[in-house]
């Protein structure tokens, strides 16, 4: 009888054990990187057995420990432990022990936006070149996301396209190549591990990137939807960004645009807006080890079509700033950008909306991530910027300083500065079409001085200039102004003012 009896609560216990599920989130793997830093790096994952605690152990060391809550989530922080050699995690509960391996403590970057950002490794014109030098960048380590779009903000991860992984031939050759190429550039200046985390889809707007909340702080409401896609509202938000917030991160690189680029105004507000948000969201969701204004990095957009003289793309460049020209600025603080507009691909197999040659790009997101995101001091990262505008009327000119004069200049074609000629007292704005013209007369080591005599003055007034307001302004690196120490094009600009 009471053999029979145990035998049955024996069953029992077996049962329940099994039916118990302890697990970490799918975003946890081998060979990841998680965060360093003295803050922590948020480690989450769920449980069946509510209220059960949960103990972090960092190479054998306890590091954090906590409870399962109500709705079966487990999260806590764990230590980087001072090396970077790869450490053991393991998490144990009464359910049992789980443990990841291979693990890196470094610095973990986010990469999205659409199909720039997409573009893979295998799309480089040195492919094979880049694919064969991973062996030497075993420190960084890649994950991606696959695409999911959903109508409601997933909690974790519905879709991993692949999990982490070391770089080589199975995991490289469909990862982003700007993402890649950063990480690559970049584990070269701060030695320390690169995780980067891909979650991107081509194609698509900043509104399926943005939540509810981003959206409402620029008043951009949709109207209920049954069915999704991947441009609906918040789509790839609530699947592809919502379930990474419990994971820290030390900063974000975004590659988007092309698809806004009919509607600059609403940019303006909805990007600087997206950052604010996905900052908050992220310092709230992992235990507050995500810095509450991590460091994002853009890539403003690169050039087109040949023969579009003008288009949609420089005034989403000029919103992509903020309208301020360059960032770091009031509205964009601890946001850095690389300048793409002179780095055209007019023969990409791609479309030459998608140029292979992300190289440049990376290296110029890196240069501004170290002087921004690393706060390297004599960090020389910006092209030169318009500080002052004179107008000579007695001589038809205008001199533009740049920097304050503090800066020499490389100048490389008379091209690419125009005017607005108005017949009125009228001060242009992006939306004018009474642009024209002015090629540069003479320059020297900081200033520019362009021609206006297109402009009739006893009959017009000139309302503005602007630089490099095309889709595409200049053959590959051949816009007028560099800056003379770090090779940088001065980014494209509106002044707007009656001179």
């Amino acid at each position: 009888m009471w053999k029979h009896i145990l035998t049955i609560s024996l069953i029992v216990l077996l049962h329940d054990i099994r039916a118990n599920s302890f697990s970490f989130s799918p975003y946890y793997a081998n060979h990841m990187v998680l965060q360093r830093g003295h803050k922590g790096a948020s480690i989450w994952g769920h449980s069946t057995v509510h209220g059960d605690k949960v103990q972090l152990y960092v190479n054998d060391i306890l590091s954090g420990s906590t409870t399962v809550d109500s709705n079966g989530i487990w999260q806590s922080k764990v230590v980087n432990p001072g090396s970077n050699k790869a450490a053991v995690i393991m998490a144990s509960s009464s359910v049992g022990n789980i443990t990841l391996n291979d693990v890196l403590f470094g610095d973990v970057w986010l990469c999205s936006g659409q199909s720039n950002m997409e573009f893979n490794v295998n799309g480089l014109a040195n492919s094979s070149e880049e694919i064969n030098d991973a062996s030497n960048y075993q420190n960084i380590r890649l994950f991606h996301v696959g695409h999911h779009t959903t109508l409601t903000a997933d909690g974790d991860l519905n879709s991993i396209a692949k999990p982490w992984a070391k770089p080589n031939i199975g995991s490289l050759p469909s990862f982003s190549a700007v993402c890649w190429l950063y990480g690559k550039y970049l584990s070269t200046h701060i030695n320390r591990p690169i995780g980067l985390v891909e979650s991107n889809w081509g194609g698509t707007r900043i509104e399926a990137w943005s939540s509810p909340d981003a959206l409402n702080a620029c008043a951009r409401t949709g109207r209920k939807r049954r069915a999704v896609s991947p441009n609906t509202m918040s789509a790839l938000w609530n699947g592809m960004i919502n379930p990474l917030l419990k994971n820290t991160i030390y900063g974000a690189i975004w590659y988007q645009g092309e698809s806004n680029a009919g509607n600059s105004d609403d940019y303006k507000c909805m990007f600087p807006a997206m950052i604010d948000d996905w900052r908050s969201k992220f310092y709230a969701n992992s235990l507050h080890t995500t810095d509450p204004k991590f460091p994002f990095g853009f890539v403003q957009l690169a050039a087109w079509r040949q023969s579009v003289a003008n288009s949609g793309f420089p005034a989403l460049r000029w919103s992509q700033t903020a309208n301020n020209g360059q960032v770091p600025n009031a509205r964009q603080q601890n946001v850095f950008m690389a300048v793409s507009m002179d780095l055209p691909d007019f023969t990409s197999p791609f479309g030459s909306i998608h140029p292979r040659l992300k190289h440049d790009i990376a290296a110029r997101l890196v240069l501004s991530a170290l002087a921004v995101a690393y706060k390297e001091t004599g960090v020389n990262n910006q092209g030169p910027y318009p500080t002052k505008f004179t107008p000579h009327h007695n001589t038809n000119t205008i001199i533009i300083e740049y920097d304050h004069g503090s800066s020499p200049l490389d100048i490389r074609t008379s091209d690419n500065f125009e005017i607005c000629c108005t017949t009125r007292n009228h001060v242009c704005s992006k939306h004018d079409v009474g642009w024209i013209s002015a090629p540069m007369k003479s320059h020297d080591t900081s200033t520019v001085t362009i021609n206006t005599s297109g402009c009739q003055l006893g009959q017009h007034s000139i309302g503005g200039v602007r630089y490099a307001w095309k889709e595409s302004p200049c053959p590959f690196k051949q816009c007028a102004v560099y800056g003379a120490g770090n090779g940088l094009p001065g980014p494209p600009f509106i002044y707007s003012a009656h001179l």
